[in-house]
């Protein structure tokens, strides 16, 4: 019998302890082995019980979740996942979390005391045993090691303006794991990347806003959360925004390329990866470059085979530095990947596919 993935459950809520202890003790691959009420006794809990994965709330008196956090990613204890508030001030001190190393994050659907927390119990099941797996800790280290070693905030004078038609395109699909990749892969395209980039990274609609001010901060192109009418430009950066689907829509009047969002209710992701890379591809032809990250399932997958057929080029991250090894394979097991390559490795692809473009 399959060794049980022990979790430590650190929450300030006595509530929350318990509805995310049944939770997860209904899978039977999962034993939680502990629960603690605030950061110091989650740090001494962690170090006395070694767990293999541990649930963080972010908001708690005294010794709060990231505090916390930052010692267990020293002593490199185990995986953590962050448990926080869909909020802007949640979504804030999310990504604050998974730049200091957390695994990855859900996000209550009802505030800091969730009473529907168990209708995204399964996203949380899923993610602890991902968090689980043999070799995520050391891929989390080194990546957050090459981060902390190439990233510089970027000064808006260093920004290239957008310039002339907007003839090429790069179409990244990311979930599990995707804003640290992000984070590491974006900083390093240049200024005049001569295209434009189009980003669905699988996350709630109250974090898109603030994700794409983060990714903007630290780009040398300018990233923005997509809008209903915005002009598609060079050098720019457009996250989808949560709840909608990236869409492209030709201007019949003067040609220009303009984003539109819609709400099919028919894909299981909102937004879709594969709804976003065949607009774009249905926009710019053979003039695409497709990306496919770190994620779980297969979103994306179909997608980079239809822009391979056409001409354009496509790269998926390969198993050394995928956090979740699912979407990247996927692509590469239905013949959607032209190059496999390290997260370290994919802006120089990114940019070599351009300039292989014309």
């Amino acid at each position: 019998m399959p060794k049980k993935i022990r979790v430590l459950i650190v929450d300030d809520s006595a509530l929350m302890r318990k509805v995310l202890k049944e939770i997860l003790s209904s899978d039977p691959e999962i034993e939680v082995i502990g629960t603690a009420r605030d950061g110091e006794d989650g740090i001494n809990k962690a170090i006395e019980l070694e767990p293999d994965v541990i649930t963080m709330d972010i908001n708690m008196p005294g010794i709060d979740g990231l505090t916390a956090l930052q010692y267990i990613v020293s002593q490199e204890v185990c995986p953590v996942i962050m448990v926080s508030s869909l909020t802007q001030e949640g979504a804030l001190a999310t990504f604050e979390a998974l730049e200091l190393g957390a695994f990855d994050y859900v996000a209550k659907p009802g505030g800091t005391i969730s009473l529907n927390l168990k209708k995204i119990s399964d996203e949380i099941i899923e993610k602890v045993k991902v968090a689980g797996r043999e070799g995520v800790l050391g891929r989390i280290r080194r990546r957050l090691k090459r981060t902390a070693e190439h990233r510089v905030e970027v000064t808006k004078k260093s920004k290239a303006p957008p310039t002339g038609e907007v003839r090429k395109a790069v179409a990244i699909g990311v979930s599990t794991g995707g804003p640290k990749t992000l984070m590491e892969i974006l900083p390093e395209l240049p200024p005049d990347l001569d295209a434009a980039v189009f980003i669905v990274q699988h996350m709630p609609p109250n974090f898109t806003a603030s994700f794409a001010k983060r990714l903007d901060q630290y780009s040398q192109i300018t990233i923005k959360e997509a809008e209903a009418g915005d002009i598609v430009t060079n050098n720019s950066g457009y996250l989808g925004k949560g709840g909608y689907h990236l869409l492209l829509r030709r201007d019949r009047t003067d040609e220009d390329i303009r984003i539109r969002l819609s709400t099919k209710p028919e894909y299981l992701f909102v937004p879709s990866v594969n709804v976003m890379m065949e607009s774009v591809l249905e926009a710019f032809g053979s003039n695409t470059v497709g990306v496919l990250l770190t994620g779980m399932g297969d979103d994306g997958a179909d997608a980079m085979v239809k822009i391979k057929k056409a001409g354009g080029i496509t790269i998926a991250e390969s198993e050394e530095t995928a956090i979740v090894f699912g979407m990247p394979k996927e692509a590469i097991e239905r013949g959607g990947a032209d190059i496999i390559a390290p997260s370290y490795k994919i802006a120089e692809e990114i940019i070599s596919g351009l300039k292989s473009l014309g």
